[in-house]
């Protein structure tokens, strides 16, 4: 029996008292150790099963590293096969499931963005032709849509495409679109279904804003197909303009969902369509906005060159059409690179751009809808994230600063904000504990939780799980246990 055979611990292993009491403490130093004994499995072997290094498992088994971790503890029972009860979280999904033999993929290495199928316009040929973000789009939604759960675990594990891989394949989008011949015929939609489509768009946008990802976001990709199918038809100019500017919206909502499911991969697929869809309609200005986002994403998966890199392109491509909210929002993203390069001085100076922007709009200020969250509570929200960012390094220097940011950001915009409400309490409750204020933090967390108890956003619970650390060693604490109890019960839920 190999590491990551299911079940390497036998039935009475798991049912000695020394075992489960060590479960129940989560004292897995001692877990470890008899694991080792009784369970004849060496360190390597405990630590392939649980996609920990032997010198980590060796760390904890000596006492001198505890698991804090929420994420670390459900790698160990699924590794190890323990079930969740023994360790008070919810029944782990093998449980319920027939065993299958895993396959362990601990360093994904970053492959190049697909090419289509031969026979049809490669996607990443430059210029930029229309005719393959349409097959892009249709065979996105197409492998999206039928995804069975399989599938869904196989996309998971996907990681993100970074650096070259990724900035080569967006070259397109400062050069003119491919000009193609003119269809024999073209189709029938008018400007009167333009508007409901925009409509049922920001429809969308909206619940991914207030609830994140999840089971919406089949609606999305099925709008989305839609949208591709008509396009495939050929449509009046005007029209087709449009159209290509609805997809771009409907795909870029499609990407913040499969971002906040956890599908990385899909979601970088979706961002290259909708600025490949914003190119195709002329609308260098949510352009920008999608290579924003993709800068977002790469900020979240510790990558901050190629974010900026990214925010660079997005200014680049759009400087001279961009209002003050985009152009205040597109700071913020250079901040926070410069920020998680340790360039204090350049996030500074990025911050302060952006509140030069955002002070220059106007209550009459022509700027699309999608951007009409930027304002003064966005700003303050952001800006305290990415200086609670910088406190994890020099608590003294930004923690109380973080906090009053994003203090200014829960009293503007409130509950309805959804995962921005939810990130904002769970930053706040961290700024207290890296001030060393545990039972401040412990208070916050609690209502960090009831706020993210209130969407689905895949994002907000990885956050929240970063707060569960701070709680570990205060069990003598009532409030701090309960805090822990309170992030344990909603993340194994």
């Amino acid at each position: 029996m190999d590491a990551i055979t299911p079940g390497p611990l036998a039935p009475e292993v798991l049912d000695r008292d020394d075992l489960r009491a060590a479960l129940i403490e989560h004292d897995f130093a001692g877990v470890f150790a008899l694991v080792k004994k009784w369970g004849g499995l060496s360190q390597n072997r405990i630590g392939a099963a649980c996609q920990l290094t032997p010198g980590k498992v060796s760390t904890i088994i000596s006492g001198s590293q505890r698991v804090t971790s929420f994420d670390v503890m459900c790698r160990i029972a699924d590794g190890l096969r323990i079930p969740g009860h023994l360790l008070g979280l919810a029944p782990r999904p093998w449980e319920h499931q027939q065993i299958q033999r895993p396959q362990l993929q601990p360093q994904l290495q970053p492959q190049p963005l697909p090419a289509l199928p031969d026979g049809r316009a490669d996607p990443d040929e430059i210029p930029w032709r229309s005719d393959a973000t349409v097959d892009l789009a249709t065979d996105l939604t197409r492998s999206d849509l039928v995804m069975d759960r399989r599938a869904v675990t196989r996309a998971l594990a996907g990681a993100a495409v970074t650096g070259a891989a990724l900035l080569d394949s967006l070259e397109g989008w400062l050069q003119p679109a491919a000009a193609l011949p003119a269809p024999a015929r073209r189709g029938r939609l008018g400007m009167r279904e333009m508007d409901e489509l925009e409509i049922t768009a920001r429809a969308f946008r909206h619940w991914d804003h207030q609830y994140g990802g999840g089971l919406r976001r089949k609606a999305v990709l099925g709008q989305l197909s839609e949208i591709a199918g008509a396009l495939d038809d050929h449509q009046a100019p005007a029209v087709e303009t449009r159209l290509y500017r609805i997809m771009a919206q409907l795909a870029g909502t499609a990407a913040t969902m499969a971002w906040d499911s956890g599908l990385h991969r899909r979601a970088q697929e979706y961002y290259r369509l909708a600025l490949r869809s914003s190119h195709a309609g002329d609308d260098p200005v949510f352009g920008a906005n999608v290579l924003a986002g993709m800068a977002r994403q790469m900020l979240y998966r510790d990558r901050p060159d190629d974010a900026l890199q990214l925010i660079q392109l997005a200014q680049e491509g759009a400087r001279d059409v961009v209002g003050p909210r985009v152009r205040a929002m597109l700071h913020t993203r250079e901040a926070w690179a410069y920020a998680a390069q340790g360039r204090i001085v350049g996030f500074e100076r990025a911050t302060a751009k952006a509140a030069d922007a955002l002070a220059t709009a106007g209550p009459d200020e022509e700027e699309p809808y999608w951007i009409a969250y930027f304002d003064d509570a966005e700003l303050a929200g952001v800006t305290g994230g990415r200086r609670l960012d910088l406190a994890r390094q020099d608590p003294r220097r930004h923690a109380e600063r973080a906090a009053a940011e994003i203090r200014s950001a829960l009293s503007s915009r409130g509950t309805e904000a959804g995962r921005s409400h939810a990130l904002d309490r769970i930053g706040l409750a961290e700024c207290r504990y890296l001030v060393g204020d545990v039972a401040g933090g412990a208070e916050e967390t609690h209502r960090a939780v009831a706020a993210a108890r209130l969407t689905q956003s895949g994002r907000v619970r990885t956050q929240l799980g970063q707060l569960y650390p701070y709680t570990v060693g205060h069990s003598a604490s009532r409030t701090v246990r309960g805090a822990r109890d309170s992030i344990r019960d909603l993340l194994s839920s």
